[in-house]
């Protein structure tokens, strides 16, 4: 195929599209080695098209998809009046989850236009849509003395099982920012470079952060990541762990940086959502959305979600 040959796929690998793969399929179909017969290895891949709304304008993407495994390929750019035409029709997707299908006008479109055919023109490489961070913080050292103004705040730091009904009271405590539960909310931060290009420090909260974070995964997963933080002592520390709700929302800042998240840049983007230490009562996992500014819950499952970890300072 054309499409898959522009972006640097060899001979020797032809992929095919599924068109009917939905992503509404997804979490059933790749958790636990898969839910249908036909997955029978954790190298094999799927393509699919979806539409991304996490941002506007919606955007129409090639998914990679396989066992804990997912990449986004390219951007499609397809008529934006189509696109918005399939996510209507679809209304609210479930949760927080922001994939939506494309439809048979969609469908038609992209075969006349992208996937047999050598027109590249429409198609954005993913790699090419993400700019490479900078590693510069504009932080402070990190012997900066404390403004004596400085509120310092002791934050839960003890994961405990959580009632939807019990996180507004918690975001509001705090005065957390919150786009949906609170978005008056601004916590009151005093970060500082460590100068190891690998962490950032919270004079307020006396938390140390790492800059970047893991990818995608499952919960199960991002435990084993937390165990091998602290077995390699990364960044010659061995107390990391999973933030609890109030650590994480202490980072969320009320306006979207330049990255299009709501932290300060001094962080990675390549983490938008990460994993809280807190389980959901009655079920589920609780994360953090950086990019929505708000927290939601989902299975854990794959893909549950990225991973940041943190550490109190003794």
């Amino acid at each position: 195929m054309g499409l898959f040959k522009d972006l640097g796929f060899t001979d020797v690998v032809q992929p095919n599209i599924d068109w009917d793969l939905f992503p509404a399929e997804t979490f059933a179909m790749f958790e636990s080695w898969g839910g249908k017969e036909r997955i029978s290895s954790a190298t094999e891949r799927f393509y699919y098209f979806f539409i991304d709304t996490w941002k506007e304008p919606a955007t129409l993407c090639l998914m990679e998809r396989g066992i804990k495994h997912a990449k986004i390929l390219a951007r499609i750019d397809a008529p934006q009046d189509m696109i918005n035409q399939a996510v209507a029709d679809q209304g609210k997707t479930m949760g927080m989850d922001k994939h939506y299908a494309i439809d048979d006008v969609l469908k038609k479109w992209l075969k006349e236009n992208v996937v047999d055919y050598d027109n590249f023109s429409l198609v954005t490489p993913f790699a090419n849509v993400a700019k490479k961070e900078s590693r510069v913080t504009g932080l402070p050292d990190k012997d900066t003395p404390v403004p004596a103004t400085l509120q310092k705040t002791i934050l839960n730091s003890t994961p405990v099982q959580l009632k939807d009904e019990e996180i507004t009271p918690i975001i509001k405590k705090g005065n957390f920012f919150d786009s949906r539960y609170n978005p008056n909310g601004n916590f009151d931060n005093f970060l500082v470079d460590n100068n190891d290009d690998l962490t950032i420090t919270d004079k307020a909260t006396n938390l140390m952060w790492q800059r970047d974070g893991y990818d995608l995964t499952s919960i199960r997963k991002m435990i084993t990541h937390v165990k091998k933080a602290n077995d390699s002592r990364f960044a010659g520390c061995k107390s990391w762990r999973l933030p609890t709700m109030e650590e994480a929302l202490s980072l969320m800042e009320p306006k979207l940086n330049q990255k299009g998240i709501h932290l300060h840049p001094c962080f990675s983007a390549e983490q938008p959502f990460i994993f809280l230490a807190e389980k959901r009562d009655p079920g589920g996992y609780w994360s953090c959305d950086f990019k929505q500014g708000t927290i939601f819950w989902a299975s854990g499952t794959i893909p549950g979600a990225f991973g940041r970890l943190c550490r109190t300072v003794e």
